[in-house]
């Protein structure tokens, strides 16, 4: 495994509240230098939607932007565009199946930005649970649960993640795409009809085509031991609202570290309200404690700082839209690298 102790850097997960992606990049190249992440920029355009950002290239795919839709027209006939898909998928060529910068202006001015030289660089996926759930057919029936395109979602999504590795690995060769997977907090659920056995096949499949660091993030409350389960080597969860959520499977987490695993901890809220009366000492106490209940199960404390990221509990851009919500991502950023640099200095 590449080098995960990271020594709790700050990162993000990936979408901005702006609209501007210039205003976006700037941002992170300020306060990211070690691990900057491109800018999604929902608010910008229906194509940065995390579900449609991606969905370029899929057979039968319809994106109505004016409406805000997306599905896919199975009553078309996708022979020609699924033979395309496989084709480029078995040859590995992920050239065939960029991401456009009408879907990620954030990604491609990012892509030019000049004087850059992090450690490494991080970029990001709809992970396929999510994105097959959560796209669906003409009659509203979720892809994922369609024999034929579900076996293609994961197939698309392993072409995209691979050319976003590539494209990003002009700034440093040190590369990091998570896959960001919102609905595994549905899992079990009547939402998520799927098997653990179904889930980590589907991760593993997107995973192998990346060749640097592979993580994979999920905001909610989950059964941890699946994704732990797959190859990922970075586990990322928000550690503010869900402190406890992780420390649940301790022996899965040691296992994890004990093999070179990292922990992204979430631990600057994303809520306008709740950032603006925090301050990094009280981030500091806050981090202090989520990384507690680990210890106390055999999981030695420098393990998780060496071993740690540190970002955001989930994407930004849920600050809202506006000068209010940029300043918000400010300041953010201001205390997650503020944060960072007094864990830092404390215990590395």
């Amino acid at each position: 495994m590449p080098d995960t102790k990271f020594g709790c850097l700050p990162t993000i997960i990936g979408s901005m509240p702006h609209t501007d992606q210039a205003k976006a990049c700037s941002l992170i190249a300020r306060y990211l230098k070690d691990i900057p992440a491109w800018p999604q920029l929902p608010n910008r355009s229906f194509l940065e939607n995390m579900y449609v950002q991606y969905s370029e290239g899929f057979p039968g795919v319809m994106v109505e932007i004016e409406a805000g839709k997306i599905y896919v027209d199975c009553s078309q006939d996708l022979t020609h565009s699924l033979e395309q898909l496989y084709s480029a998928y078995l040859e590995n060529d992920p050239g065939k199946y960029p991401i456009g910068q009408d879907y990620a202006a954030g990604l491609h001015a990012f892509l030019g930005l000049k004087n850059l030289s992090p450690r490494a660089v991080k970029g990001q996926i709809t992970g396929p649970v999510t994105w097959g759930l959560t796209v669906t057919d003409q009659n509203r029936k979720a892809v994922i649960y369609d024999d034929v395109l579900g076996d293609a979602v994961p197939k698309l999504l392993r072409l995209k993640a691979s050319w976003q590795e590539q494209a990003l690995s002009r700034i440093s060769k040190n590369t990091i795409i998570f896959l960001d997977e919102p609905y595994m907090s549905a899992f079990g659920s009547v939402g998520v009809m799927l098997s653990r056995e179904k889930i980590i096949s589907l991760l593993d499949e997107v995973f192998g085509g990346i060749s640097g660091l592979k993580g994979v993030h999920c905001c909610g409350n989950t059964d941890w031991s699946i994704l732990l389960a797959t190859v990922t080597d970075i586990i990322s969860f928000d550690a503010y609202n869900y402190a406890l959520s992780l420390s649940l499977y301790p022996a899965e987490v040691k296992k994890f570290l004990d093999r070179g695993g990292a922990i992204a901890w979430g631990i600057i809220p994303n809520e306008a309200e709740t950032l603006a009366k925090e301050t990094v000492a009280s981030l500091k106490d806050r981090l202090e404690e989520a990384m507690a209940p680990f210890t106390r199960n055999g999981v030695r404390f420098k393990h998780l700082v060496e071993q740690g990221l540190l970002t955001p509990s989930c994407g930004l851009a849920a600050l809202g839209k506006g000068k209010n919500a940029e300043e918000a991502a400010d300041k953010a950023l201001e205390l997650l690298s503020g944060l960072s640099e007094a864990i830092r200095k404390e215990y590395l």
